[in-house]
């Protein structure tokens, strides 16, 4: 029987799991601009996903070659590669291309809660207490407001939202495993790196349309940083870690502050401005996820 753990220990994992979930916030907040950017701007998103995954392996091979592989099962690899290694990137990709970087911030982060409570349900993983179904209702009604506000203001944008929540109810999935499965944040994080590219690469040269020959090097390398090394590798390390010391209520509900900060940044940086309504729609989100977080804590 494994030792439970001690007050004092229990506190130190708490304390790791939410500097995690902070760093984490930053993160996602720039996933959000930079790829809203680079999209819009010539990459397709499927060249965005071959600089995540060649980039991403590029980080992870000398630390495979000096740690060894990762101790993980090799029947639990498919899923783990499937739902977060293919279906939370290339679906958020392909939603920006569609849509502004607030719908996807807004969506994913208000998304993600709400599917993961709801398949935890089904599953009969964790349960939804009164206060959390509060929460999940601002959520939902946070962001159809959001969609009826910006309706008119990009033509489609739906099409993208319907890609955001295809992605995150991928992730929501990956999110369900980390607890049931226990999965180990450094080598489930390193496994993804190693395996993603080998399956993806070929399929993206041979098949998948791209717009890499008129980007330059500094797009292409910075792209394979960020998106490899910082959006893949650190984030799959921080999201994992947290997840096994909160819980993935906490973890899922720490993105509140996502659609605000992304809506507030990307108004400058990206020039994509929000009415009264839209700016209300988003702050509701990030009410209706921040009573979830008062209850995860």
């Amino acid at each position: 029987m494994p030792v439970p753990p001690t007050a004092e220990e229990a506190l130190r994992e708490r304390l790791i799991g939410w500097i995690c979930a902070w760093l984490l916030l930053l993160v996602w907040t720039s996933f959000h601009l930079v790829s809203r950017f680079i999209v819009r701007d010539g990459l397709t998103p499927w060249d965005v996903a071959m600089l995540r995954y060649g980039g991403a392996f590029l980080c992870v091979l000398p630390i495979a070659a000096m740690r060894g592989l990762p101790r993980i099962a090799a029947r639990r690899l498919p899923a783990i590669l499937v739902f977060a290694g293919f279906g939370f990137p290339i679906g958020a990709y392909a939603g920006y291309q569609l849509a502004p970087a607030a719908h996807g911030a807004t969506v994913m982060a208000a998304g993600l809660p709400a599917v993961t409570a709801l398949l935890g349900l089904a599953v009969g993983q964790g349960s939804v207490s009164g206060r959390r179904l509060a929460s999940l209702a601002v959520i939902i009604l946070g962001s159809l407001l959001l969609a009826v506000a910006t309706g008119g203001n990009w033509a489609g944008a739906w099409r993208g939202d319907l890609l955001f929540l295809a992605a995150v109810s991928s992730w929501a999935v990956y999110t369900l495993l980390v607890q049931r499965w226990a999965l180990p944040a450094f080598d489930t994080t390193i496994a993804l790196g190693l395996l993603a590219a080998p399956v993806y690469l070929p399929i993206w040269w041979l098949a998948l349309p791209s717009g890499m020959a008129t980007a330059s090097w500094t797009v292409i390398l910075s792209q394979a940083a960020f998106q490899g090394a910082g959006a893949a590798v650190i984030a799959g390390i921080l999201y994992t870690r947290s997840v096994a010391a909160l819980g993935p209520a906490a973890t899922t509900m720490i993105g509140a502050a996502v659609p605000a900060l992304v809506a507030i940044t990307a108004w400058p940086l990206l020039g994509e401005a929000l009415s009264p309504l839209a700016i209300l729609a988003v702050l509701l989100v990030s009410a209706g996820m921040l009573v979830g977080i008062g209850r995860a804590r």
